[in-house]
């Protein structure tokens, strides 16, 4: 019966684990659904990217307080974390603090003091961005587009970070506490069976009382006795434990899997110039062909020419590229590109926080679909054009880029725009009158201007 918390550890870490690499390899397949790019170029190029915009949060900064304030919470939390190679040591083999014993008392103590401060950090950023996003009313945040789950999620995250941190103060307080007793009560004990019996009650908790700078401070644990002061210390460790897995797995319905594609996102952006339209092979050789005079247009065509693609554009997450639907799942619904949207700001419909919100549901009820009929998508009669993003939506977009520029993980929602678009155009010929009308007018004129082309230096004959 002495193992029996071991065991009980090493099946939730086992099980906690294995359903979050279930979620991973989920995501993975779904991502996979999307049309291969090859984003393998510029390596160094892409790693000075992906260190500079993903762990160095440089994009984030450009809106200062939001911006530092997510740096607490990103390196705090990921520092705090690393004590979880300690708990699962803890857990499995029944020690107590194991890095003490490994990385000596000073260092130690420098490592357990840094957490502390980092995790303090943590729960000043959490309540504030809590207050900031319910109570404050900062406009991107409160857009129609975030009521219901999108909001909840964002609210549930940031309440078991913060649980997660004053456990991990509890914890510590805890130990704390119970040596504070222990070295009082041995130094006023006068005889030597009771000293005897508080060193070997104090075995497992070692001198821990300058490791803690802020849970020390937790005065209402100092006059409970250490039997309760033990109760508390394994309960928190317990919650810690259990909430950091049940975290890790949330991610999978949440917006925070930015926290794990962030890295690949940037890693695998576009390196090209941004808006910078990607012609199709056939489309191009196509043109040239008819502006060839010499040209045979009934010739058979090479055997290395590019085939013709089966269908122009996106209709559905199918038609888009596995970069385009990875960002999908990394996008943190922060709003920072529709806040600097010129269609939204002039009250149109398009959101492209939205496009990718849209983008990655149709994703996830694609793979809901795919669960539910064993490992084959069954045809549902939907499509991510019309029946996710409106028109409405795709024709109010300027192509200015400027979400593209301020989105801090590097997504473009401008590249599915322009995918839906040419499917628009060129597979269903719908698009706007105005456009259809320019588009006429260069097939016939040469140029977007409805005028003749014999007529188009009539503009120079009097200078």
């Amino acid at each position: 019966m002495q193992y029996i918390d071991n065991v009980i550890f090493l099946i939730l870490l086992v099980v906690g684990f294995g359903l979050f690499f279930k979620s991973l390899k989920e995501i993975y397949r779904n991502i996979k659904l999307g049309k291969e790019i090859n984003r393998t170029d510029r390596k160094a190029e892409r790693w000075a990217i992906m260190s500079r915009v993903a762990l160095g949060q440089s994009k984030m900064v450009k809106r200062p307080i939001a911006g530092v304030l997510h740096i607490f919470v990103y390196v705090g939390f990921v520092i705090i974390n690393i004590e979880l190679l300690e708990i699962i040591i803890d857990g499995i083999f029944g020690t107590h603090r194991f890095l003490q014993s490994v990385l000596g008392d000073s260092f130690y103590a420098f490592f357990t003091s840094t957490l502390e401060i980092l995790a303090l950090l943590v729960v000043i950023a959490v309540v504030v961005f809590f207050i900031r996003r319910n109570f404050y009313g900062v406009k991107r945040l409160t857009m129609k587009e975030l009521f219901g789950w999108p909001k909840k999620d964002a609210n549930w995250i940031l309440i078991i970070e913060f649980a997660l941190m004053v456990a991990f103060f509890t914890m510590n307080g805890s130990d704390y506490f119970i040596n504070k007793h222990l070295l009082t009560e041995s130094l006023s004990a006068s005889n030597t069976a009771l000293t005897g019996l508080v060193n070997e009650f104090s075995k497992p908790h070692l001198d821990l009382s300058h490791n803690f700078p802020i849970s020390s401070h937790f005065f209402f644990l100092e006059n409970l006795n250490n039997g309760t002061l033990h109760i508390i210390e394994k309960s928190a460790w317990w919650f810690h434990f259990v909430g950091i897995l049940f975290f890790m797995n949330y991610l999978y319905y949440s917006k925070h899997l930015h926290i794990i594609l962030a890295f690949p996102n940037t890693w695998f952006s576009n390196l090209e110039k941004k808006g910078k339209f990607n012609n199709l092979d056939s489309v191009t050789k196509e043109i040239k062909l008819m502006m060839d005079p010499n040209a045979d247009p009934y010739a058979a065509p090479a055997e290395d020419e590019a085939e013709v693609p089966s269908k122009f554009g996106a209709e559905d997450i199918f038609d888009l590229n596995q970069h385009q639907l990875m960002s999908a799942y990394s996008c943190t619904e922060c709003g920072r590109c529709t806040s600097v949207c010129p269609a939204n700001i002039t009250g149109k419909k398009l959101s492209p926080r939205l496009i990718m919100m849209k983008t990655r549901d149709r994703l996830e009820e694609v793979g809901k679909n795919i669960n539910k009929n064993g490992g084959k998508f069954v045809e549902d009669g939907k499509k991510l054009v019309n029946d996710y993003i409106t028109k409405e939506e795709l024709w109010a977009c300027t192509t200015c880029n400027a979400c593209v520029e301020a989105c801090p993980v590097l997504i473009d929602p401008l590249s599915i725009i322009f995918e839906m678009r040419r499917f628009l155009v060129m597979e269903q010929s719908a698009a706007p009158q105005e456009l259809n009308l320019m588009m006429t007018n260069v097939e016939n004129n040469a140029a977007p201007w409805q005028y003749n082309q014999a007529d188009r230096l009539n503009w120079a004959k009097d200078n």
